[in-house]
């Protein structure tokens, strides 16, 4: 399979954004078959995809997206919040709530600053300031607490370790 038009990360791929090419067998290649193409549509780009690229397993985030439990932030993260060219779709992470200004900064060994889990849906491309924005997929019943932490710019992201 091959990329129809061009798709940014973080976007669900329709069949209109997927076409089959007929390429030579080379051990080097190993786009999705076109066997595959039912199962592909519905699924979300992990990474900018394209226009006549062809298609790969790897270039697919898990899942389908977001579950029927879930919701989506925007956070708008600045360089030093959250590991450097770190993130993907996919990534688990927790969104902890920085201290405001002027508040004292916890002591060693006391107690935990306030988190949210959290899992990438897709990371945009810095801007000239290094800032991206990180759109998470987090619980019902937290997206609003997020979404104004997020507003204040009082959110730091940790990403968990990736299973192998």
């Amino acid at each position: 399979m091959a990329v129809a038009r061009d798709v940014p990360a973080g976007q669900v791929l329709t069949s209109a954004d997927i076409t089959v090419a007929e390429v030579s067998a080379d051990a080097a290649l190993s786009p999705l078959p076109a066997a595959d193409k039912t199962s592909v549509a519905g699924r979300r780009a992990a990474v900018d995809l394209r226009k006549g690229g062809l298609l790969l397993a790897s270039q697919l985030a898990p899942g389908a997206g977001l579950g029927d439990d879930q919701e989506q932030v925007g956070v708008q993260i600045k360089r030093g919040m959250a590991p450097s060219g770190t993130l993907a779709a996919g990534d688990k992470v927790k969104a902890v709530t920085m201290p405001a200004q002027g508040d004292e900064l916890p002591k060693s060994g006391s107690t935990v600053p306030e988190s949210i889990e959290a899992t990438v849906v897709s990371v945009s491309r810095p801007d000239a300031s290094g800032t991206v924005v990180v759109n998470l997929a987090v619980g019902a019943d937290e997206g609003p607490s997020l979404a104004v932490r997020a507003a204040l710019g009082r959110v730091a992201l940790v990403r968990e370790p990736r299973s192998s």
